[in-house]
């Protein structure tokens, strides 16, 4: 039988399940990837199994997050970092030596090869030919530790490109175009694979950006063929050995298809604060900008600095704003420096930092009160960059560099012909700092901070379930709106305790202190959301924080699919509405009751009944029965210890 690239991969990796659509799968995992906003949490969890090493052909520990160390807890977790990795037999890659996606994409990403990441932008890898996916930080643990990765079998959409993209418009214009026409939730479900004649016009850093930010379409994770432009990537890098062909088979077929032809394409831009709020650059052209960023995981490659930099030759930015470059690994910048372009920027008025996330995670460059702020990042949900009420659009490198000229939001068009520039056939690959796995050895001592707390213990599932509803919310909350970034949160990661004073800090800032009395009170926590609860970053804190303060049960209308699995994993049941209109029949304190949820968990019950203030409403279950073993046993870490 014809297959996709998907089932290719994923016929080659099962080890558990049928590939049956709805049914759960497991995966053999061949590599992993984490950093240190979600990866100290994985290692304290890698910890807890009690493996003294990784089983995985390859595992990297990247520091690329937290690099802004106003005191001693990033500092301190950074060699936390570095000592696990050693003790454990992973690959180190430092603080200022690259974006993860970026650093894995180059030195250590092999066609046809899984990747699980800690990091919802683990994606980025498909544009290489692999099936990368994110995931909470103790479903890396667990693979880490040789286990299987377990997901529901997903529906393959195909997206099949024609034409080629004209000047000034990009791979980022690609994807913008898809999310306009399928929306923030037009992937839950799916693996989004890319096939058709436009994918030979495509280079793997332009596939990479389509993949990267095919996360923000809510897919599982996005996929292309490994072919003749892959086996060039992998040998400017040195690596052609690792190349692979791995391509659709004829008559291979999709559940969906979406035909794109690129060459129809203008340049777009996400308007503020969803990364589907597109619409044409030129709707939107005149508006005073105040702050430019190029970088971020999604685009900071070698071919969009370069780009940049050729756009800027006879030109300097607005004086009125402020242009800013985060080069997405130690390679782009040794790369862009010996082409001459790091100097192009710096006339032209640019500030440069050092590799790595910055304002994406907003550590650091936050924009000013009211200002307009063009990044060529993957999101631009509100408060993400750190300024309350931010306007943050999303758009391409050529997109941003125009309006960093002309101050104002510009179509790239007008700056009127095109750079001509060639990739190197063969690149510096600014792989020096990174450290490769220690040899075993018992001795190596773990180095931890006093900001690192021993991670909590939860109880199992009651028979009868009892609380209050703690929290109502809409469509598409984010794992921000639950459990913030940014420079003053992020480095509490560690620290359960701490950071759950966050808990849905944007929402409600009292909202910790609240639980913390419900639950003195005897009174649990539910929430009740609307669709796609928990889009956005992997972060397992969205969970684990929330779990440690109280809250057990989640009752919405939909789930995006790497939140509910973190929920599962620390022992919150995922329920959602058996008739959505329930939805506006609850309100927030009122009380709620589950009787016999253990035993409709453990039966293989569909759905169950949820009295709210003696109302009853109907729940669906919607879990595989390893998940509700787990949930029984009160999270992932009960359950594997017995």
């Amino acid at each position: 039988m014809s297959k996709t690239v998907t089932e290719k991969i994923l016929s080659d990796h099962l080890v558990g399940g049928e590939m049956k659509q709805g049914g759960e799968i497991a995966l053999r995992i061949d590599q992993t990837l984490t950093q240190d906003a979600t990866g100290t949490m994985a290692y304290l969890e890698f910890e807890a199994i009690g493996i003294p090493r990784v089983k995985t052909e390859l595992s990297v520990c990247y520091v690329d997050h937290n690099l802004v160390q106003s005191d001693f807890k990033n500092a301190d977790d950074h060699r936390f970092l570095q000592s696990v990795a050693r003790k454990f037999g992973l690959y180190f890659s430092p603080p200022g030596n690259g974006i993860s996606h970026q650093v894995h994409l180059e030195r250590f990403g092999i066609p046809g090869k899984t990747l699980l990441g800690s990091d919802s932008h683990t994606p980025t890898g498909g544009g290489l030919g692999m099936l990368a996916m994110g995931a909470g930080g103790l479903d890396v643990a667990m693979a880490m530790a040789g286990k299987p990765f377990y997901l529901i079998m997903p529906r393959v959409y195909g997206i099949r490109l024609i034409g080629k993209l004209q000047p000034w418009v990009s791979a980022r214009d690609v994807l913008l175009e898809v999310l306009r026409r399928l929306s923030v939730k037009g992937g839950v479900g799916y693996i989004m694979e890319y096939f058709g004649p436009g994918v030979a016009e495509l280079s793997v850093t332009d596939r990479a950006t389509i993949t990267n930010f095919g996360a923000e379409l809510g897919a599982t994770t996005s996929v292309f063929p490994s072919d003749e432009n892959t086996r060039s990537f992998l040998a400017s890098q040195g690596r052609e050995d690792q190349w692979r062909e791995l391509v659709a088979d004829e008559g291979a077929s999709y559940d969906e298809i979406l035909e794109l032809d690129m060459s129809t394409l203008e340049p777009l831009i996400a308007c503020p604060s969803s990364p589907d709020n597109v619409v044409p650059v030129r709707e939107v052209a005149g508006k005073p900008v105040a702050q430019v960023l190029v970088g971020s995981c999604t685009n900071s490659s070698i071919r969009d600095l370069t780009v940049v930099a050729r756009a800027l030759e006879t030109r300097e930015v607005s004086r009125d704003l402020s242009f800013e470059i985060n080069p997405g690994s130690r390679q782009v910048l040794e790369n862009i420096t010996a082409q001459g372009d790091l100097l192009t920027l710096i006339h032209a008025g640019a500030r440069v930092h050092q590799s790595g996330c910055m304002g994406c995670i907003g550590m650091g460059q936050a924009p000013p009160t009211e200002g307009i702020s063009l990044r060529t990042f993957p999101r631009n949900f509100p408060g993400r960059s750190g300024t309350a009420g931010d306007k943050v659009y999303l758009c391409s490198p050529e997109v941003a560099v125009a309006s960093a000229v002309k101050g104002v939001i510009t179509d790239p068009r007008d700056l009127g012909e095109y750079p001509v520039f060639t990739m190197p056939a063969k690149v510096l690959p600014g792989d020096e700092r990174i450290e490769s796995p220690w040899p075993e050895d018992n001795t190596v001592e773990i180095v931890r901070g006093p900001n690192i707390a021993p991670f909590p213990d939860f109880e199992s599932l009651p028979d009868t379930w009892s609380g209050r509803i703690v929290m109502k919310v809409a469509d598409n909350i984010t794992t921000d709106h639950i459990m913030p970034a940014g420079a003053k949160i992020l480095p509490l990661r560690s620290n359960i305790p701490a950071i759950s004073e966050y808990v849905f800090h944007q929402i409600n800032q009292k909202f910790a202190h609240e639980m913390q009395e419900a639950v003195l009170d005897g009174n649990y926590g539910l929430v009740v959301g609307g669709e796609n609860y928990g889009q956005g970053s992997s972060r397992e804190h969205a969970a684990l924080a929330p779990r440690y303060l109280g809250v057990q049960v989640k009752l919405v209308k939909s789930f995006a699919r790497i939140h509910k699995a973190n929920l599962i994993n620390f022992g919150i049941l995922p329920l959602t509405f058996a008739d959505p209109d329930d939805y506006d029949r609850v309100d927030q304190e009122a009380a709620v009751v589950i009787p016999g949820i253990r035993e409709a968990l453990l039966s293989g019950a569909e759905k169950v009944t949820v009295e709210v203030n003696g109302v009853p409403i109907e729940a669906v279950i919607d879990l595989s029965t390893r998940h509700r073993e787990i949930l029984a046993a009160g999270g992932l870490l009960n359950w594997a210890r017995k």
